[in-house]
């Protein structure tokens, strides 16, 4: 169990038989009255976003989360498949749970995979990621005292914002946080 005094961003809590993970937090102490904190919940399955008012002092449960190393395969009509490094297990995951996660997904990247209640509900991938440049237009020289960028699509798909000096078939480092790039490789 939990108290509304352990409350923070980033921590998991049971709601209804529920996962949810707090967004945001605010602990307001009226002049007249009991305190409470206001918090902004997201639903773990659904992604739905949610704002709940606990009273000081109010518990919560802690959700039956288990948290799996698992190394990404293939996607096919199914979903996204993902195998369990310790027993080869698999499991397929649809498109609306790994939400932005799909753009930096390469095949035999390791990743933690969220259980709830022995269903998998979510992953979550490294924080740097390497990937090809499979398409971006040639730098114009003598342009790079601005710090100017250029649009660059990536082996997966997704289009980021580069240095204008990467050229087609380079390797780059992306954080997979922001979907910012980090450097070349």
């Amino acid at each position: 169990m939990y108290s509304t005094s352990d409350f923070r961003k980033g921590l998991k809590i049971e709601l209804e038989g529920r996962p949810f993970l707090i967004v945001d937090f605010l602990h307001v102490k009226p002049g007249k009255g009991g305190a409470f904190i206001r918090t902004r919940l997201k639903n773990m399955e659904t992604g739905q976003v949610l704002e709940k008012t606990f009273r000081s002092g109010e518990k919560v449960e802690r959700p039956d989360l288990v948290e799996r190393e698992m190394q990404y395969l293939y996607q096919d009509s199914e979903g996204y498949c993902f195998m369990d490094n310790n027993n080869y297990e698999q499991f397929f995951i649809d498109e609306e749970h790994l939400g932005d996660s799909k753009d930096f997904l390469k095949e035999n990247v390791d990743v933690k995979m969220l259980f709830f209640n022995n269903k998998p509900i979510g992953i979550e991938l490294p924080i740097f990621v390497e990937l090809d440049i499979t398409q971006t237009d040639p730098g114009v020289r003598g342009d790079t005292a601005t710090g100017a960028t250029k649009p660059a699509t990536l082996e997966t798909g997704v289009i980021i914002q580069v240095p204008l000096f990467i050229n087609e078939g380079d390797r780059v480092k992306i954080d997979t946080r922001t979907g910012d790039y980090v450097e070349r490789v």
